[in-house]
């Protein structure tokens, strides 16, 4: 008898969703929704997008917003081109006189950076939508405005966070009474239905430089925040060119520098140098190995990643080839990797896990976008500002102030992102680019180490999008990972994994010096999407059901 009721290579409990007009995965359905209905109103991917991301500040508040920042990776079909756009936003201009002790709070107005990525929609309407911005806001309107029964995930958020029910301005929208919305509430944003119809009327921009900028900034102010109208309206997004790497026979594509997406890159290029095929997926020869290459790269992340502009990003070294050789050749496939072998740096952190959403989309044109967006923590830094509707981040809290480190706090210098939206192509005979495969998730620093094991279960070991999302993970901690500057303490290696792994497995790799702790069978942090285009020109999608993801075929 079968284990699970999709039962292909290895299984899994939901169905593979194919198409051949387009595909939607993100992690809410009613968003999932907005992006189809999009597709099937004529709009293209980068238009279904911009709907998909309005949609989920909306229905999943808790993960991103407009408040917030994001990386959209886009593929236009007829070029071959990929480009990364950078909404991502920086420290304020006056921060020496805000920040000299060795906290920022994690909550509040002084958690807050300059919110990005609503200039980085403006560069992507610019260049690629087709439909008008109210037709693309429009889904997000109307839940904004109507309301939506939460689901228990939403639920759960927000009874785990007080801070949002001291706050008058965000008490009103997540609490009735004074208590926690429930699973039976509907959940109503009328102020932030009219900021994306001001939105839409006035134009993205409004949000820096017009009558929404002026409202935030007002209310950062009352509240005794940083952030001032210069650093708004000098505030501008890029659209970067992707780095990558060849893995067997794709061709990888990340988001540069000020991401973390190198990490990945790094991690595929160590693991190459190993045969996995006497392996299965789930041995702990993969895992070790997997691991092991994941070490490295954090490490050397500690000691070279921050804003490009202010620091050198060494991206050639760290992505070539011999290299990844020599860090490979460290590897002892019996015995794990002492920290001295490392060379960690001596900004250690303790690894924390940050509120992100990613959603990917393909138009029948071929034409494909991957995104994340996030506004740090859960809820960000909790204040709804005024009458906006808007929820702020809380990016300040990524910062280091140790002047020696990489990511030091510098005004107006971008922080360090763990965000990286992946594209995997294949490389025809006129040297275009054909993709294949687009991906991603939440999840802090288990972003690159989960990506790491989606697209090792995608080639290496063959298996379906379903398959590769809903199979087992681990997620290693390390004593080098990003934290926020308030988690001062340092931890062991750990390698947290699913209990669906079998007990041998992890014996095994306790064996090999690992230290190991066991979590619910669907605990890994993260909700990752995938979709698979073949040769054929067929789609085919699944979303994580960690958290309350769905794919939707057109």
């Amino acid at each position: 008898m079968n284990k699970f009721p999709h039962q292909s290579k290895y299984g899994s409990y939901r169905p593979v969703i194919t198409s051949r007009n387009g595909m939607v995965c993100s992690g809410h359905f009613l968003a999932s929704q907005a992006g189809a209905k999009i597709l099937n109103d004529g709009g293209n991917a980068v238009d279904a997008a911009l709907a998909i991301g309005a949609s989920l500040n909306v229905v999943e508040p808790a993960s991103s917003g407009i408040g917030g920042d994001g990386y959209l990776m886009v593929y236009w079909a007829k070029t071959g081109e990929i480009s990364v756009i950078n909404g991502t936003g920086s420290a304020p201009n006056n921060v020496s006189s805000y920040y000299e002790s060795n906290s920022i709070p994690m909550e509040g107005p002084l958690s807050i950076s300059v919110p990005g990525l609503v200039y980085g929609w403006q560069l992507a309407y610019e260049k690629y939508c087709s439909l008008s911005l109210e037709s693309i806001f429009e889904p997000a309107i109307d839940h904004a405005e109507n309301g939506f029964p939460i689901t228990e995930l939403l639920a759960n958020e927000i009874l785990g966070n007080e801070y949002l029910r001291k706050v008058n301005t965000s008490k009103a929208v997540f609490t009735l009474d004074g208590l926690p919305l429930k699973t039976e509430n509907v959940l109503l944003q009328k102020n932030l239905a009219k900021t994306f119809i001001r939105l839409s009327k006035k134009g993205l921009l409004d949000f820096y430089n017009g009558e929404i900028g002026s409202q935030i900034i007002s209310f950062i102010k009352s509240n005794k925040g940083c952030l001032t109208e210069e650093d708004f309206q000098n505030h501008t997004s890029i659209i970067q060119s992707p780095i990558r790497t060849r893995y067997k026979d794709f061709e990888v594509y990340e988001a540069p520098p000020n991401s973390s997406g190198h990490v990945l890159l790094q991690e595929l290029n160590i693991l190459e140098n190993f045969d996995l095929s006497p392996y299965k997926w789930d041995s702990q020869e993969t895992i070790h190995l997997m691991v092991e290459a994941k070490r490295l790269a954090f490490s050397d992340r500690e000691k070279y990643l921050g804003d490009p502009n202010f620091i050198k990003v060494p991206i050639d070294r760290l992505l070539s080839k011999e290299y990844a050789k020599s860090q490979a050749a460290k590897i002892d496939l019996d015995s794990v990797l002492s920290n001295s072998e490392l060379n960690n740096s001596l900004y250690s952190k303790k690894d924390s896990v940050g509120d992100t959403t990613c959603y990917c989309v393909v138009d029948k044109e071929g034409n494909a976008v991957c995104a994340l967006q996030s506004l740090q923590t859960g809820f960000g830094s909790g204040l709804i500002a005024g009458e906006t509707g808007v929820l702020l981040n809380n990016r300040m809290t990524y910062w280091h102030l140790d002047k020696g480190h990489p990511n030091y706090l510098e005004s107006n210098k971008k922080v360090r992102h763990t965000m990286n939206p992946f594209m995997a192509t294949t490389v025809q005979n006129n040297n275009r680019q054909s993709l294949v495969f687009l991906g991603g998730t939440p999840g802090a620093d288990t972003q690159v180490q989960t990506n790491l094991q989606l697209l090792a279960n995608l080639i290496d070991f063959k298996m379906n999008v379903a398959e590769a999302v809903e199979a087992p993970r681990w997620r290693h901690i390390q004593n080098v990972m990003e934290s926020t500057i308030n988690s001062r303490d340092i931890r062991t290696n750990e390698i947290r994994m699913e209990r669906r792994f079998s007990q041998n497995v992890i014996d095994d790799l306790v064996q090999k010096g690992h230290q190991v702790s066991v979590i619910g069978p669907w605990e890994a942090a993260g909700s990752a999407m995938l979709i698979k285009i073949d040769s054929h020109g067929s789609y085919f999608g699944a979303a994580d059901p960690r958290r309350d993801g769905y794919a939707i075929g057109t």
